[in-house]
């Protein structure tokens, strides 16, 4: 008997994998009878992973448990959700114009706000010393500055709590072992991210606040750095709450056919798709492109407008030309609404687990939603007058929150289809 049971478990005990674990044990001395006589075990030894854990002043064990791996989860689906929050953030302040109104960046100087009348009349000179006030806002008072510098200092605290977020209680779980090998190359990558935001954000405001000497027109960030700002800004969304969901939801076990491969590389596309759409809005918003057409589906009185490659060499038509930047955007997002269509019925012919079948049908609602203000934002833009933007801001408002949730059930769709698929024999 004795046999049955101790045999399999020395096997165990003398893999290398438990030996990584766990210190060195002392080796047994029979006695004669059938126990076994333990030596002395020196200062610093240890014999099972228990005694480690309970020794005072030790470190916990490296092996994280399910439980914290569940609170890790819990705190980076918070993370991304701050994430969400500044986005949606950045693009009220950019709705309402407020993106240039604080004229210099100080990580700490700049968390305590003017409080006396003094101070702000001297941010407010400030202000008055760039284009943005010179061409645009000349006859903008004290108390409307003091709006759009709150909403841009909003914005800046809000990213400030972002970064707090990420690594106070990354340094915490770190230094309690609750981080596995690979968990830690994750949180130190999104870390970085973060602190990469930030630097950023003020690298694409110091891009509208340059003297142009040879334009008047009205002045604005670079579209190229606004695409940057917004693109990493998603991709930490992004990989925060893949990471977090990995950590909170069990995998699913599926049996292995060629439908789930084709699900999942069309779950790939449909990411990619709206990752671009993304990216072109970023870059509709830098040039105030939106404004230039007003008319859907076509563009004036024609399908493709004849304005599109007017810029030479002609690969700039597609970053800097408005017409071809509002072409594209209406292109990738007709393209992006038919991906996540045809990922809904493909996705319905596959036997798949529940919440993978409402997370894509959330997201095919969601779709379409995202579409009507995209739709009636031309109309209600098409004078360039303050009066039109007020109109238009309350759609775009809409628009803000329901393309965060639209890329948040994107996220979550495309990890549920490549985790149910992740096995499958081609």
């Amino acid at each position: 008997m004795q046999r049955l049971l101790f045999t399999p478990l020395t096997a165990l005990l003398g893999s290398p994998c438990l030996r990584l674990l766990v210190p060195r044990v002392a080796p047994r001395t029979q006695c004669g009878c059938s126990c076994g006589i333990r030596r002395p075990l020196r200062p610093g030894q240890y014999s099972t992973i228990s005694d480690v854990a309970l020794q005072p002043g030790r470190g916990t064990v490296s092996l994280p448990s399910k439980a914290a791996e569940r609170v890790v989860g819990r705190w980076l689906l918070v993370c991304s959700g701050t994430v969400a929050g500044a986005v949606i953030l950045g693009g009220v302040t950019r709705l309402t114009e407020s993106g240039l109104s604080m004229v210099d960046w100080h990580l700490i100087k700049e968390m305590k706000p003017p409080t006396s009348k003094e101070e702000w009349e001297a941010e407010f000179q400030k202000y008055q010393q760039f284009p943005e006030f010179k061409i645009l806002n000349h006859d903008m008072t004290l108390a409307e500055f003091k709006f759009i510098w709150y909403m841009e200092y909003s914005h800046r605290m809000w990213g400030r709590l972002v970064g707090l977020a990420y690594i106070l209680p990354a340094a915490y779980f770190w230094k309690k072992g609750w981080l596995t090998r690979g968990l830690k190359g994750r949180v130190l990558a999104l870390c970085g991210l973060v602190c990469f935001q930030g630097l950023l954000g003020w690298y694409m405001v110091k891009s509208g606040l340059e003297e142009k000497p040879d334009s008047h027109d009205i002045p604005r960030v670079s579209q190229y750095r606004l695409a940057a700002h917004l693109g990493s800004a998603l991709v930490l969304y992004c990989a925060s709450l893949w990471t977090s969901l990995s950590l909170l939801l069990p995998q699913h076990k599926l049996t292995e056919t060629r439908q789930l491969l084709r699900l999942r590389r069309l779950a790939h596309g449909t990411a990619g798709l709206v990752f671009l759409t993304a990216l072109s809005g970023a870059f509709v918003a830098g040039l105030d492109a939106g404004l230039v057409y007003n008319s859907f589906p076509k563009m004036g009185e024609s399908w493709i407008p004849e304005d599109l490659f007017t810029f030479s060499p002609l690969l700039r038509n597609v970053f800097e030309n408005p017409t071809m930047v509002q072409f594209d955007h209406r292109v990738l997002g007709i393209a992006s609404v038919t991906a996540v269509t045809v990922l809904y019925f493909l996705s319905r012919r596959i036997p798949l687990p529940r919440r993978t079948k409402i997370a894509a049908t959330t997201l095919l609602a969601l779709a379409y939603t995202q579409v009507e203000p995209n739709l009636s934002l031309p109309y209600l833009q098409v004078d360039h007058k303050r009066e039109a933007h007020l109109q238009a801001r309350p759609q775009r408002y809409c628009d803000c929150f329901s393309f965060a949730f639209f890329f948040s059930l994107t996220t979550f769709t495309f990890r549920e289809h490549a985790e149910t698929s992740a096995n499958v024999i081609i």
